[in-house]
């Protein structure tokens, strides 16, 4: 029998994002019908660097192809930077039940709910950019996704404050005006894979503030105190433009940490 934590790796490794979808689809079915043996008598290995395709070439942030999106090439660039972190999602959950073993079994329950919604999520997107002619790999991304995963690989702490609570976060606070864009120019088909995406993303979030706040209180720390200064180490001020608080709400950010993201955000406009 295979065991859970080595069909894990085996996924996570994994190169192709087709058989990668294919395999933590299997990998989540399995899970929730409880057909896998899940015992951690396996290492947890240390993997610099999860299962990618040789393309797109990483290139630093700075370098990512840009191009206007009212052209075809540079409309069909923006899907393939959604299509990029949807993939980078794939691993980062896949990573974070591989690594925080000892957390309660819900833990491993919400991030390969997660894995496998953003394996839909990266497939659907791709067959958008195929729908304009293009293919995950024709244009350049970058690694801050999966560095971030990195930097935090040695604490769920701080994977979960700083991964579902600020990047993928922003995800929340930016998504509404690609859609108004994507629907300006009257791409339909496009506009739901965003609604899916959006809708999906607040629960991602609130599964990360549900264990940052369960790991605060495991280890009696503050939960808002912490979060400001781990922003101010880690240098993340991402919170430029506009801040979906409706959303941050609905997926679990508590009355401060609201007020203080408003007061962030109104500050940028003085």
């Amino acid at each position: 029998m295979t065991h859970f934590y080595t069909q894990l790796e085996h996924a996570l490794r994994e190169t192709n994002p087709t058989r990668k979808c294919k395999q933590t689809l299997a990998l989540y079915q399995q899970y929730q019908t409880g057909s896998l043996k899940i015992v951690n008598d396996s290492p947890v290995h240390d993997i610099q660097i999860a299962g990618r395709p040789a393309r797109p070439e990483l290139v630093p942030a700075t370098a990512v192809d840009k191009r206007k999106t009212s052209t075809a090439e540079g409309y069909a660039a923006m899907l393939h930077a959604i299509a990029h972190i949807e993939f980078n999602a794939i691993n980062l959950a896949l990573d974070a039940v591989y690594r925080f073993r000892t957390l309660p079994a819900p833990f491993a329950e919400n991030w390969l709910q997660v894995a496998k919604e953003e394996c839909e999520h990266f497939a659907l997107m791709r067959a958008r950019l195929n729908a304009h002619g293009y293919d995950y790999g024709d244009f350049t991304a970058h690694a801050h996704l999966w560095d971030m995963a990195y930097k935090t690989a040695y604490d769920p702490l701080l994977r979960m404050a700083l991964v579902p609570r600020v990047l993928e976060a922003r995800g929340l606070d930016v998504t509404p005006a690609i859609r108004a864009k994507v629907a300006q120019r009257g791409d339909d088909e496009t506009c739901a894979v965003l609604d899916i995406i959006y809708r999906d993303e607040v629960g991602h979030v609130r599964f990360g503030n549900h264990w940052y706040q369960h790991l605060c209180r495991e280890r009696n720390l503050d939960p808002q105190e912490l979060f400001r200064r781990l922003l101010r180490r880690y240098d993340m001020f991402i919170f430029r433009g506009h801040v979906n608080l409706e959303a941050r709400e609905q997926a679990g950010f508590s009355a401060f940490e609201l007020a203080m993201l408003e007061h962030f955000e109104a500050s940028l406009k003085v």
